[in-house]
């Protein structure tokens, strides 16, 4: 059984000597690639020198495009499964481990790792907190599913889903409460796992200042009503042309 550990990456030269160590010893037989988005420091030579495999694109895609250009990578090469996560040191690679255990297992198609359930080491601002409570409410609305960690990119999944977000029109920008509806109306099951995370080590988030956590709500609002709109419609279809469905 193959795992693929997937980390987008832009300006991250300076957290990768903190995570992919890590990451080498929690999981040793998994294989790790780093989708340099047009960094403009030493991210690809660094994930280099710490043996990851590099995909660097030739222009900034945004965090969305890092990723599923990843899965992209993983569904062209046929890995079984693939841990999505951050370079920044947000995500404890002490934590991959228990969020791919119920994915192997066949109890789930993904694993939300959620940092209400486990631990959170950091202090994040009102905004955030708010957006956090509100994308968590709206998936719920949405899917009928109790989620705590709507906004969580820390997640594990089986082959199939890596296939289905590789095909899809997958969210350039942020890939969080969005994603989570698309699999619902697809018929994938999500479950939650408690992970630890942690601030930043080193360098800006996408989410830094307010007036970004602002934008940040705004944007999933509308990505959200897009996803909903276009999905919910095709939700029979997404499930009949799922392989285990077919078969």
């Amino acid at each position: 059984m193959s795992t693929l550990i997937i980390i987008p990456a832009h300006n991250e030269a300076e957290n990768l000597p903190h995570v992919l160590p890590r990451l080498r010893q929690t999981l040793p037989q998994a294989d790790i690639v780093v989708i340099d988005d047009h960094s403009s420091d030493e991210t690809a030579r660094v994930a280099r020198k710490l043996g990851a495999t590099v995909v660097r694109l030739p222009n900034n895609l945004g965090y969305g495009g890092a990723v599923q250009t990843g899965f992209r990578y993983g569904a062209e090469f046929g890995y079984d499964y693939a841990v999505m996560m951050d370079a920044d040191g947000q995500h404890d690679p002490a934590s991959v481990p228990q969020l791919l255990a119920p994915v192997m297992a066949g109890e789930c198609d993904v694993a939300l790792g959620s940092r209400f359930k486990g631990e959170m080491t950091y202090r994040t601002s009102l905004v955030r907190r708010m957006g956090m409570w509100l994308f968590a409410a709206i998936t719920h609305a949405l899917t009928g599913q109790e989620v705590t960690d709507a906004t969580s990119g820390f997640q594990a999944m089986n082959q199939d889903v890596m296939r289905f977000f590789a095909e899809e029109n997958y969210p350039s920008d942020y890939p969080d409460a969005d994603t989570l509806i698309m699999l619902h109306f697809a018929g994938f099951r999500v479950r939650e796992e408690p992970v630890v995370m942690h601030e930043r080590i080193a360098g800006e988030s996408m989410h830094g200042s307010s007036l970004k956590g602002l934008y940040y709500i705004i944007k999933m609002l509308l990505s959200i009503f897009m996803v909903y709109l276009r999905y919910h419609t095709r939700a029979g279809a997404l499930r009949a042309n799922r392989p285990e469905a077919v078969a």
